[in-house]
């Protein structure tokens, strides 16, 4: 990591699964000696409302616990860009859906539109599309160790659950490729 304070967002709706993807980030972050602070924003309905999961990684103690300046931002539903946009640092890494989200604001950051919930479709289940883009985020950001974030994967997943969850991880690391492979996504540099 560059910086002393990495700020992270997963924002999307209730039901995706992103307090659960934040909490394996930031147990795999732990296990690899940093020091994060996890938060989460939520209405009152169980699914379909808005819904972030917030990280701040520090290599010493996190001084202040809440997100002011996001340096990555994971995006799968619409409903989350509205409330993230003004927390964007400029060239800040941007991954979203093409599917939930097929329009992003205009600015200064580096935007990978991904076919997560469609990759998580292929893979039997939408359910999986948190653990496809964190498997997007630490390909992209190298966050974290492919090691550890696969340890927390295993530690976090219910034992009838856990082959898909990984198939989802590996498939999260290299939706990227393919998509620009196959001109899928859009992967822009500053807009």
């Amino acid at each position: 990591m560059q910086d002393a304070r990495i700020e992270i967002r997963i924002g999307g709706t209730g039901g995706q699964g992103l307090i659960l993807s934040a909490k394996i980030l930031a147990d795999a972050l732990a296990a690899g000696g940093k020091h994060v602070a996890q938060s989460q924003t939520y209405e009152p309905t169980s699914r379909g409302g808005y819904c972030n999961a917030d990280l701040v990684i520090s290599d010493g103690e996190v001084d202040f616990p809440i997100t002011t300046a996001l340096d990555q931002l994971v995006l799968l539903d619409r409903l989350a860009i509205k409330p993230s946009w003004p927390l964007l640092k400029p060239g800040a890494l941007v991954i979203a859906d093409t599917r939930l989200c097929p329009e992003l604001p205009a600015g200064n950051y580096r935007r990978y539109h991904l076919p997560l919930s469609r990759t998580a479709l292929e893979l039997g289940s939408e359910r999986v599309t948190n653990i496809v883009a964190l498997g997007a985020l630490v390909a992209l950001s190298n966050i974290c160790d492919r090691k550890r974030i696969e340890q927390a994967v295993r530690a976090e997943t219910p034992r009838g659950f856990l082959d898909l969850n990984m198939d989802a991880l590996k498939a999260g690391y290299a939706v990227h490729v393919q998509a620009a492979a196959g001109n899928n996504a859009e992967v822009n540099v500053g807009t």
